[in-house]
């Protein structure tokens, strides 16, 4: 009796172990071909997209005394209606005119009808697996399941609801063209091709993602592009196809050299003209679908401070502007650093008069300059991100009220000095004078430890820091193209678009990849 109560026990503890299956598990659909019974298709059709009420499956009876059967699944949330109507019509109206008589329509006359012929009125092809299955279907097409076929067919009907061609908010300009790209792939593609009418223009899609399937396309001009950067930049986003991505931003910390850098390796645009612009400078340009946002491969130092309407715009002109965007960058991350240096270690430094009014200003302060700083950036900070995550209508509003409240409440409690006010509020507009809007945040960034350096070394530190930043943007190679050239390495000759713009019959008449050179 013992003996079979611990044999009963054994047998117990080993069917315990073994894994009970559920929902959901987890299945290699590319193993699994369609089969010649239709009600097996639908069955594994069913069971892939279980709990999903907008998979829709409707049955289908044709042939001599409706003896033959055929099924259709599509996602009803992502395909045109219209185009489902033509395919409700297909068998009785299509087939019929083109395959023979209704009373004589087989699924053999269907089949040697498709390999044949194809079905001029609507984009066609046939799948063998589930895994095609459910990615067409999820993709917005129609499947079309015959009783005795091994094979589906799959017709596009995708029609989801795209933002229309408008001007970019972020790129707004008063001369030149007034549309940016939206979040439909193909349409982005459109506006490039449109103008950018050249066969060396070449576009790679493909799919990323195990879970959503991200279509993804990188362009570059044949003739202009780097081959070393092409060859180096298929390298890296060859390694993300199993990523689920998202947006543009994904693929720059993805493939970028330096991630923790606070410079960005790479630039945005959303306005067709500007990624033309870059294509033609020997650029690589990445678009993903479901963002407006394209991506520029790889961003050199000195192409973050131009702006589309620099060759819109006289050169006097824009040469000035841009002249007056690297003082604003001057501004934007010394300003703070360099009054907290000469208030605290350098006074001799500033005029007599001046001095004795920011004593008069400071007195009464309880906070070391320092801390004033500190207390007063992150005031404007916080303004800042508020003003962005509000409401627009009310947003500007409150940002505008709120500093002239603070700032004058604070002069007032005798927190922040007048002068420091002003500094702060000069450092943060100067940052937003930035064309792009990253490089600004990363200015605002290394004020930080500009000012801890200044408030302890004075001049000095200061001016170690700048070295160590100015080293740092030497060590960038984004795509192994050095990140300050020309500049360093320096090529006189290719400088007529970095700090000045030359005149536009010079500057076209310059080598299409200019910026695009590497180290000897």
């Amino acid at each position: 009796m013992r003996q079979i109560k611990t044999s009963l026990k054994k047998i117990k503890g080993k069917t315990s172990k073994v894994p009970k299956q559920t929902y959901g598990e987890e299945q290699d659909l590319s193993l699994k071909l369609i089969s010649t019974y239709i009600g097996e298709n639908k069955k594994q059709v069913e069971e892939i997209f279980l709990n999903s009420s907008d998979i829709k499956v409707h049955d289908y009876r044709f042939g001599p005394d409706l003896t033959n059967t055929a099924f259709t699944v599509y996602c009803s949330t992502l395909i045109q209606d219209e185009k489902l109507n033509y395919l409700k019509t297909l068998l009785q109206d299509l087939v019929m005119h083109e395959v023979g008589p209704a009373n004589d329509i087989t699924v053999e006359n269907i089949k040697d009808f498709i390999f044949q012929k194809g079905v001029s009125a609507q984009t066609v092809e046939t799948i063998e697996d589930y895994e095609q299955v459910a990615k067409k279907i999820l993709a917005g097409n129609v499947i079309i399941f015959f009783d005795k076929w091994n094979k589906a067919l799959v017709f596009d009907a995708l029609s989801v609801e795209s933002r229309a061609v408008s001007e970019p908010t972020s790129e707004g300009v008063v001369q030149g063209p007034h549309e940016g790209t939206v979040e439909n792939l193909k349409k982005n593609i459109g506006l490039i091709r449109s103008r950018l009418q050249s066969r060396k223009l070449k576009v790679i899609t493909f799919h990323v993602g195990k879970e959503t399937n991200t279509e993804i396309a990188y362009s570059y001009l044949e003739g202009s592009v780097d081959p070393e950067v092409l060859k180096e930049f298929e390298n890296r986003i060859g390694k993300i196809k199993e990523k689920d991505v998202l947006e543009t931003s994904y693929i720059e910390e993805l493939i970028e050299d330096s991630t923790f850098s606070p410079f960005p390796q790479f630039r945005y645009t959303e306005r067709p003209d500007v990624t033309v612009a870059a294509l033609l400078d020997g650029k690589i340009v990445v678009m993903v679908h479901g963002t407006s946002s394209v991506l520029i491969c790889p961003a050199l130092y000195l192409e973050l401070f131009q702006s589309v309407e620099d060759y819109y715009q006289r050169t006097i002109i824009t040469t000035m502007i841009r002249l007056m965007r690297f003082l604003a960058v001057i501004i934007a991350l010394t300003l703070p650093s360099i009054y907290i240096a000469l208030s605290t270690f350098h006074p001799e430094m500033i005029p007599t008069v001046l001095l004795l009014a920011v004593i008069n200003t400071r007195e009464g302060i309880p906070f070391p300059a320092l801390l004033e700083a500190f207390i007063m950036v992150f005031f404007f900070e916080l303004m800042r991100e508020a003003g962005v995550r509000m409401p627009k209508p009310i947003g500007q509003a409150v940002s505008i009220v709120g500093a002239l409240i603070i700032g004058e409440a604070a002069i007032q409690a005798g927190i922040a000095s007048p002068i420091m006010v002003v500094v702060v509020a000069l450092t943060g507009i100067s940052s937003f004078a930035i064309p792009q809007y990253n490089l600004g945040i990363a200015y605002r960034i290394l004020q930080y430890p500009l000012m801890i350096l200044a408030a302890t070394l004075g001049g000095f530190g200061v001016m170690i820091g700048l070295l160590l930043i100015l080293l740092h943007l030497c060590s960038l190679r984004p795509l192994g193209v050095p990140y300050l050239a020309p500049f360093a390495p320096l090529r006189p000759k290719r400088l007529g678009d970095a700090f000045i713009r030359v005149p536009l019959k010079k500057l076209l008449k310059s080598p299409r990849n200019q910026h695009m050179h590497r180290l000897p």
